[in-house]
């Protein structure tokens, strides 16, 4: 049976693997805290909180869905401003630790607004540096998609993309791209600055109608008794569960000996198959079109090398797509039926 507090109990191993004792009377900043990266961030923070007595602060753009409240019982100090705008800094305090995860990951949502999309990753890191105590530790949540464009097997962090600005997608690329620039300008000042490009997390945190493809198979069962795809589904990716993201994301910020690392999974699956995978456990008919329709700018292959996380830290073990998948449906059929959709 399916329990409210799944994300928590993802969680546990992480805290009990990590040392959190260098967060002791620190003040500590979450952007992007409804996000599935934010809820399980501060997930692993709420489990510590008594014990290391930190303050928690977190910022979002939206306010708390009824079906993600359980996960914001732990005390936090609430910001809601709009990251985009400059005078939202205004009065903010200085922070000893800062995770940037504001922004969007989903295509639908990061190609609604262009310019909002951008100043996400550039303006709004920018700001939230300088408010970076000197001997802080700073975090920037950017993305694989900086790979797009390459045809090698596997990528690894001294890569380069291949993306034109006029890229459809460009808006969210570019951006990720300026806000590691301006990450490693700070890095020069002497900042201990962390950059995660990670790949196709995957997890319970998501809201209704999140547009990402793992998801959108999942609410198609749910709604439609069917999931229809948009063409053949040839194309390759590689899912990494959100608990993997989060022991990979607070090792890299408290520990990390680098400054830019990979993040990402070991389950590789075609779209295709991931479609059918998902209508096995759900017992759903998957239909694939007679017209394909193109999806712009959208890579081939997601396909990521992460050798350096896994040497440095020895990591072995990865979330099973099939376990993963069982808990993202069973959280993903949860919130609807919350909401009685």
């Amino acid at each position: 049976m399916f329990k409210v507090n799944i994300i928590e109990e993802d969680t546990i191993p992480i805290v009990s693997k990590i040392d959190f004792s260098q967060l002791e009377n620190k003040n500590i900043l979450i952007t992007g805290a409804t996000g599935i990266v934010g809820i399980y961030m501060l997930a692993c923070l709420a489990q510590v909180q008594s014990k290391y007595k930190f303050k928690i602060h977190i910022w979002n753009k939206s306010d708390i869905p009824p079906y993600l409240r359980n996960c914001f019982k732990f005390d936090y100090v609430k910001i809601k401003f709009d990251l985009t705008k400059e005078a939202s800094f205004q009065y903010l305090m200085n922070f000893d630790y800062i995770i940037h995860a504001a922004g969007y990951g989903q295509p639908a949502k990061f190609l609604d607004d262009k310019v909002k999309t951008i100043k996400l990753n550039t303006l709004s890191t920018i700001e939230l540096l300088k408010k970076l105590n000197p001997q802080g530790k700073f975090l920037f949540v950017s993305t694989s998609e900086l790979y797009n464009g390459l045809e090698k097997e596997f990528v690894t962090e001294s890569d380069i993309g291949k993306t034109s600005p006029d890229n459809p997608r460009a808006c969210y690329i570019e951006g990720k791209r300026t806000g590691e620039a301006i990450c490693h300008i700070y890095r020069e000042k002497g900042y201990d600055v962390k950059i995660a490009r990670l790949s196709l997390g995957y997890g319970p945190g998501t809201k209704v109608g999140d547009g990402r493809v793992l998801n959108s198979f999942i609410e198609k069962g749910i709604k439609n008794n069917e999931i229809n795809l948009m063409d053949s589904g040839q194309a390759m990716r590689t899912y990494c569960y959100m608990a993997d993201v989060a022991e990979m994301f607070w090792n890299i910020l408290l520990f990390g000996k680098e400054h830019t690392y990979n993040v990402g999974g070991k389950s590789e699956i075609t779209i295709a198959d991931l479609a059918k995978t998902i209508g096995n456990k759900m017992d759903k008919r998957v239909v694939f079109p007679e017209v394909e329709q193109s999806m712009k700018g959208a890579p081939g292959i997601v396909r990521i090398s992460i050798d350096k996380y896994v040497k440095e830290f020895n990591k072995k073990d990865f979330v099973s797509l099939d376990y993963g998948l069982d808990r993202t449906i069973a959280w993903i059929s949860y919130i609807h039926s919350y909401r009685g959709m």
